[in-house]
């Protein structure tokens, strides 16, 4: 007798061995779909399923091994439209697989003539064979499908682009809390400068009531602000956003290429503020801010002695959060940042570094995936970028290697900065010393 005759022609008589046999059948097509048609079915159907259970391995395989040879490369298609859209499909492919494989196993192991006291766990063994198969697999194609549409509604078009003198310059702005106030005199200025070679972060903080903001012979704004926004008090640099909006006809072409005036003229005052030039920008609402820390689960923020009082300078005090580590949720990490009680502009501006630091140290891959579906709707809510989608596996590899290293902070505030008379080529020059800085 062939060692196989068992599987295929069992002696139904004896309960033991039709219990031993359907833990084969069962336990090999949870881990082969299709191996328990070789053995005890149609072999025909069994060599198509084993032959798909072979190519998703090797798939998988072939994804780790070139994420670990080439990560930017396998980020790149990792997040590519058209590879969503193909692992979408093969993830439904193979949620059909396994449950038809395992329907048909489950009717070739014939339980009711194993031992009574392996009917239960045979039985509770199939369902959970069908919720970590059908059911994972399942999830994952929906998770797919909710990344793919959330990458392309906040994402741009485009390619991906080289460096500029071997860095990635991002412009963050934090817009007025509120849907119908984004982007309103932003509440916050940064610019991001990563080292394209090491992920190394260089975040300079630029105050939103600096004055006189100069601008490159180019800009659109040279010839209306020779001088730099020099109107005095109504030219803070946060008041060139909405300046700008209000002269769309300096930057005809912004919309058309998913800017706007108000972000293109911001980008220009960065640019002769810092003396990088700005690749991309990207818009935060600051209330959907407070949404996307509470997607992650909140961010540990430590609070300096003595604490800190909530409030609106002449107001009452509404709240405090005490000195020392804190865990903040959306909400608590929002009035951190933007709370004026007793404190200055720069202060603010400290302390939406520290939030915005925190969330770059403290995301984990295992709280995306549990709280998937949160993030993405946050997600699109928070932000609007120039970046193209093509550039997110760059981007992000950047991003995996920048939590191994130290932040570079660069705040063109007083004493250094005075943002009433700024001293531009100073400001310029401790920014060049920051990103390339001289060898001592």
């Amino acid at each position: 007798m062939s060692l196989t005759s068992p599987l295929r022609h069992p002696d139904t008589r004896q309960p033991e061995l039709m219990a031993k046999r359907a833990w084969w059948l069962l336990g090999l097509n949870l881990l082969v779909p299709g191996s328990a048609q070789l053995l005890a079915g149609d072999r025909k159907w069994g060599r198509f399923a084993v032959g798909a259970t072979f190519v998703l391995w090797g798939v998988v395989l072939g994804g780790l091994l070139l994420f670990a040879l080439a990560r930017p490369v396998a980020l790149t298609i990792a997040t590519n439209v058209v590879t969503l859209w193909v692992a979408q499909l093969g993830l439904i492919f193979y949620a059909v697989l396994w449950l038809a494989t395992t329907i048909n196993a489950l009717s070739l192991a014939r339980i009711v003539r194993a031992t009574p006291s392996a009917r239960a766990p045979l039985a509770g063994f199939v369902a959970l064979s069908l919720v970590l198969t059908v059911g994972g697999s399942a999830w994952a194609a929906w998770a797919t499908g909710i990344g793919r549409d959330t990458l392309g509604s906040v994402f741009a078009g485009g390619f991906i682009e080289p460096p500029i003198d071997g860095r990635y310059n991002i412009l963050l702005l934090g817009g007025d809390a509120g849907p119908d106030r984004i982007g309103l005199r932003p509440d916050s200025i940064s610019l991001a400068s990563v080292d394209a070679g090491t992920g190394a972060v260089t975040m300079i903080g630029i105050p939103r009531n600096l004055y006189n903001a100069p601008f490159a012979e180019g800009s659109p704004l040279w010839e209306e602000w020779p001088n730099g926004f020099d109107c005095g008090d109504d030219c803070l640099i946060s008041y060139l956003y909405p300046w700008a909006e209000e002269h769309p006809e300096l930057y005809p072409r912004a919309e058309r290429e998913g800017s706007t005036p108000g972000i293109e003229a911001m980008k220009d005052a960065v640019e002769g503020v810092t003396g990088l030039e700005v690749q991309y920008t990207v818009l935060i609402d600051m209330q959907g801010f407070a949404q996307l820390i509470d997607a992650l689960g909140g961010v540990t923020v430590t609070v300096a002695e003595p604490g800190m009082d909530l409030g609106i300078n002449g107001g009452p005090v509404v709240g405090r959060i005490e000195a020392g580590e804190q865990r903040m949720d959306g909400d608590t990490a929002l009035w951190y940042a933007r709370n004026r009680y007793n404190l200055t502009d720069f202060d603010r501006m400290a302390h939406q570094r520290q939030i915005q630091e925190a969330i770059l140290r403290q995301v984990e891959p295992a709280t995306v995936l549990t709280r998937f579906q949160a993030i993405a709707e946050a997600g699109t809510q928070v932000v609007r970028t120039d970046i193209p989608q093509a550039m997110l596996g760059v981007l992000s590899d950047l991003a995996v290697k920048a939590r191994e290293l130290p932040i570079t902070d660069v705040e063109l505030t007083p004493p250094t900065i005075d943002n009433v008379e700024p001293d531009y080529a100073l400001s310029r020059s401790l920014v060049a010393e920051a990103v390339a800085p001289t060898a001592e």
